[in-house]
Order: structure tokens, then sequence, then C-alpha cells
């Protein structure tokens, strides 16, 4: 009797890539968050990763969002590590990209930034049964209460300013922002942003 093995099938991966040399804590880096942030989610991850913890740098937002787990992930990942980015929405930042603009304690907008606060949305496939539906629904709903107090924590606001922007959901300038305390405003014609925020700092005590 001839017996044949099965052999698996090798894998289909990415081909492997070099690592990026970590940035000198001392220059300073510069890391964009743009895109959607579920697409960027390996990436992102590994850029914060790869930085020195402790280090000071600059976080570029222009995103639209995306899962809110990932939004929490990698905000999760800028207090862990202890980073402190200097945060500037270069166009916008809105949905679960707010949670690691949150998590930057230093934060800077133009005028012409934007930011979209809204409930948090929840799909799933055609097929779900009902049973999971309404467990998505009982957990989508402790989870959004939870993202509502963390934010207000990291903004160091009120959460009823947050509610009034997120139900049913509202653009918020940049403008809007400085006005509530929780930016400062740049100028995109004032040169470097690091010289701007120092100058404001010194303003401000």
């Amino acid at each position: 009797m001839t017996r044949h093995l099965v052999r698996p099938y090798p894998s289909v991966s990415r081909p492997l890539r070099e690592p990026a040399p970590a940035p000198d804590a001392r220059s300073g880096w510069e890391v964009v968050i743009c895109g959607d942030l579920t697409d960027k989610q390996l990436e992102l991850t590994e850029k914060l990763v790869a930085l020195p913890r402790g280090s000071r740098g600059t976080l570029y937002f222009d995103s639209c969002g995306g899962s809110a787990y990932v939004g929490l992930g990698i905000a999760s990942l800028i207090r862990l590590r202890g980073l402190d980015p200097l945060a500037v929405v270069a166009g916008e930042c809105s949905s679960a990209a707010i949670l690691p603009f949150a998590a930057c304690r230093r934060r800077c907008v133009t005028p012409h930034s934007t930011l979209l606060f809204h409930p948090i949305r929840w799909q799933s496939e055609e097929d779900v049964r009902i049973e999971e539906a309404a467990e998505w629904a009982r957990h989508f709903q402790i989870l959004e209460a939870d993202l509502d107090q963390l934010l207000a924590r990291m903004f160091e606001t009120d959460i009823e300013r947050l509610r009034s922007w997120t139900r049913p959901g509202r653009f918020v300038s940049g403008a809007e922002l400085v006005d509530a305390g929780l930016a400062r405003m740049v100028d995109l014609f004032a040169g470097d942003v690091w010289k701007q925020w120092k100058s404001s700092e010194s303003k401000h005590g």
C-alpha cells in the first residue's frame, strides 16, 4: 500500500523589511498618522514601538479615523511607552484618530484643521446571528461610555463638552478646539512648528 504525504502549502507572507534605524532621541523624531488607521495599524505600531521610550518628537495627523480599537491601541502605546509627542493636526483628525491625538499632552492645530466627533459605529457580516448582534450592541454601549471617559481624562476637559460634540456628531474646527483649551494654534506661515510651540510655552509660562 503506497502512502502519500500531504504537505502544507507554503504560507504567503510579505517580504521581510529591513528594520528602520532607531531615531536619535536628542534630534526629535517625526511620525505621520494619515489615512485609515485600520489599514495602517501594523505600520504605525512598528513605528511607535521603534521610538526610544520617553522621547520627544512630532506626530502629524491627517486621518479620517478607522477602528476604535486601533485608535485605542495607538493612544495606549503613546502613554505606555512614555512618549511625549507634539501632536499637530495638519489636515483632518476625525473619529478614532482623535484618541491618539488626545493621548498627546501637547497639541497644536491650524485655523484649517478639522476634527469630526461622533458616536462609535459598528458593522458586522450580513449573516450575523441575533444573539451575536445583541452582544455587539451590549459591548459597544459599554465601550462607548468607556471611551468617552477616557477622552475626557486625556483632554482634561468636562465630559459634557465632549458629549455635546459627539452626539449626534459634529465637525469641530481648530479655532473651536483652541477656544476650548484643548490645543494651541500654529500659523502655517510663521515658520517651524517647534519654534512656535516654544514661543507659545514662554507666553503661557
